[in-house]
């Protein structure tokens, strides 16, 4: 990395805290959109699904600790949560959890129109309307999140395994 490069990475933007308004309303977005999946009936533990499963397609360290974190607290399990990104493969998820996950990912990758064709007719047999719905509100909303934290570059804190 030269000079330059390293200034630049050095002088990150926190977009969120730099523009406070616009962050708010997307937290204000982020809570009806809760709302939104909790009257349509949907599981804390599948909404964070499918905030992990988004979080992953679009590499977001930030948002995926945070919602490790909340699954957990929700009642998930760590072997649900370790074979998320490879959930067609396994049979630990409910055909709901299956529907919404395709569709979350569809709604991830917008211009592919098969993928988005399929898991939209997959989860129209599944899900009732306001399911749908409510799992394409927390797919578009955590993407959002997604772009704030990875563009930001939120630093996930721990302390590394010895």
């Amino acid at each position: 990395m030269n000079g330059t490069e390293a200034v630049r990475a050095e002088k990150r933007v926190y977009v969120d805290k730099q523009s406070p308004k616009a962050y708010h309303a997307l937290t204000a977005t982020a809570e009806a959109v809760r709302a939104v999946a909790q009257e349509a009936g949907l599981d804390r533990t599948l909404v964070e699904l499918v905030n992990l499963r988004v979080s992953q397609i679009n590499g977001c360290a930030y948002c995926l600790d945070v919602h490790t974190r909340a699954a957990l607290r929700a009642g998930e399990t760590a072997q649900r949560l370790g074979v998320l990104a490879a959930w067609r493969d396994t049979e630990v998820f409910t055909p709901q959890e299956r529907a919404a996950l395709a569709l979350a990912e569809a709604t991830t990758h917008p211009a592919d129109a098969a993928l988005q064709e399929d898991a939209y007719a997959a989860a129209r047999q599944t899900l009732s309307d306001d399911e749908t719905a409510a799992v394409v509100w927390v797919a578009v909303t955590i993407n959002a999140f997604n772009r704030v934290s990875i563009m930001s570059k939120h630093p996930v804190r721990g302390v590394p395994r010895q």
